[in-house]
């Protein structure tokens, strides 16, 4: 079946309730969203990005509510920064073993808000979190338009949403609490700095 490509965010909804993969413009970058609680959706996007299976994927909420999903450790300061949005926390799971197919050995998942733009909309929309890749097979340069992303994926990929171009954009940061002190897994948008002073403002 060949893909869709569109502009209309209901019908995007639409595939993803109906277990489909998308390419569509995050708050960083392009992404492969897929429905998170759904363990084939989830396995397929592993096959399309031809990922190394032990490296789990990020997961987007639109609120701490989507949370409740997979019965997470949180303390006040990972809810502090969560809620900041555009941060990307690492979280224990209370329960591993339900989680598998998303941790991937790790026991733990990690989990953000998007920050900003059309994302937010979509998962607003949804009743469940999405994972959200890079629209890039691994070790190669993430889409930055739809053409790109066709090129890669192909008729792989249900949908493509056409955002227009999206260049030279640094992923998230990836952050992970030990003791209540930041540990940053990855630099990206918000530097340690940056983080460290949320956490100091939002305690005054």
């Amino acid at each position: 079946m060949s893909s869709v490509i569109s502009k209309d965010l209901s019908l995007a909804v639409s595939y993803l309730k109906n277990n489909k993969i998308i390419v569509f413009p995050t708050d960083t970058l392009y992404g492969i969203l897929a429905n998170a609680l759904c363990k084939e959706c989830v396995e397929k996007v592993y096959k399309i990005k031809k990922r190394t299976p032990s490296k789990p994927y990020l997961i987007l909420i639109k609120n701490l509510e989507d949370l409740k999903s997979f019965d997470v450790e949180l303390s006040e300061i990972e809810k502090k920064v969560l809620l900041h949005r555009g941060i990307t926390v690492i979280l224990d799971l209370k329960n591993p073993s339900k989680w598998k197919y998303l941790h991937r050995g790790t026991n733990t998942l990690a989990f953000r808000i998007p920050k900003e733009g059309l994302i937010l909309k979509l998962l607003q929309k949804l009743n469940f979190p999405v994972i959200a890749p890079s629209a890039n097979p691994q070790n190669l340069t993430p889409a930055s338009d739809i053409n790109e992303a066709y090129k890669y994926f192909k008729d792989n990929i249900d949908l493509y949403f056409d955002a227009g171009e999206i260049k030279n954009r640094k992923p998230s940061s990836i952050v992970k609490f030990e003791n209540e002190k930041p540990l940053m897994v990855r630099e990206g948008t918000i530097s340690y700095k940056e983080i460290s002073e949320i956490i100091q403002r939002k305690q005054d």
